[in-house]
């Protein structure tokens, strides 16, 4: 009998580890104590809800959206609140709350060490005998981003660098982790908040002043969000998306979720409407430039494709060549490509110039990481011009200065009219290409088409029928965990058919239509869903 109880313990123990595996594969990630909640009211009616319900507000998100932090319910937890859900969507004032869940994010750069000589070696600026950004013309035309901001959403930025301290502004930076004004990362040992500093070199380091590289706008104004150096949930990645909207201009991001080949993620609620308001309603209604890296994921066979962040119509995705214009080992296949900019390669090849953590230069930047800033610094030399063109710039602009290779017979168009490789678009979006005078000219735009997919109305299941589901369920995730070969798994669950309830409909990372389902057989269809969308 002893036995037997040990044995149900051990499969109970091992069903949760399984579940908990299968959250984080599929993305649905950790539940937080945090609630995002849309009151009406105002400020006010919002921190007598949150006082009554036991929350500590943390204010305003954007709009009528606000941030509350329940202390009662467990910080980290594999299953959502229902108590503390219900309660408070039971208040009339409250139009939609929302769990957070801390999403899994990565900084996409490679870690490579060091190979390549230090400054003034910033090949990707000026070279005569291989490809360059061509920003030296633009330079000598007097463009150097000067009147432009720029902000890295990252793990915050060293305002106090020699090299970036002449062009930060604190109006473009904040501390969505810990909710203050100050973006300075977190020192380690290891140097792990690193990140965000490296980028914002690449826009702005200033010029003259003896120490390490120029950023490509090295007249442009700097900021940084850090955002990334703790747990990242909807809030905060709208917060961090929606920063001072009317101020800052360009918003560069070199994150997103994991490039593993099998992840499939995207923005949610609050960070989705942050993007909208931004490119409706930011930089004084021409609309916030979100520049957003691609991905690493090529060795994992990983698809930008997948990504609600590259894949967004609301972003400009940034992909990678090398110094001597090879498709680089950590590239990413994917059609939502829409330019391609310098960065690493192989061994022989060499790395991104850039500000370092603790006051130092690095010549070993590296990745899609390294791509994102450069496209949005040749933004900020675009947006100097002042010209109608490049104010109300679009997607089709950058696409349309591309410079083509010879060899086009792998190359198609995308939505953007960008000509694509298979692995990425046809590089160079040229700077000299926007401040010529010849390109003194306007031009207007078709309205938006969009296409909403067909609702699918599914049968309901009984209790027999539900009860063999699972059972098929568990045989499949004991299968797909001991071959190790999560593909297959995928297409076999992507081949079955989804029958529940049906509660509504929902709108998915692509706009498209799906139907919702009830929370009573929830548990029995969540994974059918996550294992779909990885089919893409």
């Amino acid at each position: 009998m002893e036995g037997r109880w040990t044995l149900l313990l051990f499969l109970g123990a091992y069903l949760v580890l399984l579940a908990a595996e299968t959250r984080l594969i599929t993305g649905q990630g950790i539940y937080t104590n945090t609630w995002a909640v849309h009151i009406e009211g105002g400020a006010e009616e919002a921190e007598k809800i949150a006082h009554k319900h036991g929350f500590i507000s943390h204010g305003q998100v954007f709009g009528d959206y606000y941030h509350f932090q329940h202390r009662g319910v467990v910080r980290r937890s594999l299953w959502g609140h229902c108590g503390v859900h219900v309660r408070l969507h039971a208040e009339p004032q409250v139009i939609w709350a929302e769990q957070q869940i801390a999403k899994r994010r990565h900084k996409r750069d490679i870690h490579i060490e060091p190979t390549d000589p230090k400054f003034p070696q910033q090949w990707y600026l000026y070279n005569p005998s291989h490809g360059d950004l061509n920003v030296k013309e633009a330079w000598a035309q007097g463009f150097t981003g000067r009147g432009v901001v720029v902000t890295i959403l990252d793990d915050g930025i060293e305002k106090d660098h020699p090299d970036l301290a002449r062009n930060y502004d604190p109006d473009a930076s904040y501390d969505v982790n810990d909710r203050d004004p100050d973006p300075q990362p977190r020192y380690t040992q290891l140097n792990d908040n690193r990140h965000g500093t490296r980028c914002a070199g690449e826009v702005a380091a200033a010029a003259n002043n003896g120490v390490c590289g120029v950023g490509v706008a090295y007249n442009a104004k700097i900021g940084g969000v850090r955002m990334l150096d703790g747990e990242v949930t909807d809030v905060v990645e709208a917060q961090s998306l929606s920063l001072n909207s009317q101020h800052i201009h360009i918003y560069s991001a070199s994150w997103g979720p994991e490039d593993d080949g099998k992840t499939v993620d995207g923005p949610a609620k609050l960070a989705k409407e942050a993007f909208l308001q931004g490119v409706t309603e930011g930089r004084g209604g021409l609309g916030s430039i979100f520049v957003w890296a691609s991905g690493n994921g090529g060795r994992e066979r990983d698809s930008c494709n997948c990504d609600g962040y590259t894949n967004s119509i609301y972003t400009l995705s940034i992909s990678s060549t090398t110094q001597y214009g090879n498709v680089p080992w950590y590239s990413e296949a994917c059609s939502s490509t829409l330019a391609t900019t310098y960065s690493s390669g192989n061994l022989n090849e060499k790395q991104i110039v850039t500000t370092d953590l603790r006051k130092k230069c690095t010549d070993s930047h590296t990745g899609t990481s390294a791509s994102a800033p450069l496209a949005a610094g040749i933004i900020a030399l675009a947006l100097e011009t002042s010209l109608p063109l490049v104010h109300h710039l679009q997607p089709s602009d950058i696409a349309l200065t591309l410079l083509i290779p010879k060899n086009e017979g792998e190359i198609e168009r995308n939505g953007h009219h960008a000509r694509l490789k298979c692995f990425w678009s046809a590089t160079d979006p040229s700077i000299s290409d926007y401040t010529r005078p010849s390109n003194n000219s306007c031009k207007t735009f078709d309205t938006q088409q969009i296409c909403i997919g067909k609702t699918h109305t599914h049968t309901h299941l009984g209790p027999k029928e539900i009860w063999i589901v699972q059972l098929l369920m568990l045989f499949l995730i004991f299968t797909a965990l001991l071959r190790e070969y999560w593909k297959y798994f995928s297409l076999v669950l992507s081949s079955l058919p989804l029958i529940c309830h049906t509660t509504g409909n929902v709108t998915s990372v692509s706009l498209t239509n799906s139907t919702r389902i009830s929370a009573a057989v929830n548990l029995h269809c969540r994974i059918f869903t996550s294992s779909a969308a990885k089919i893409c």
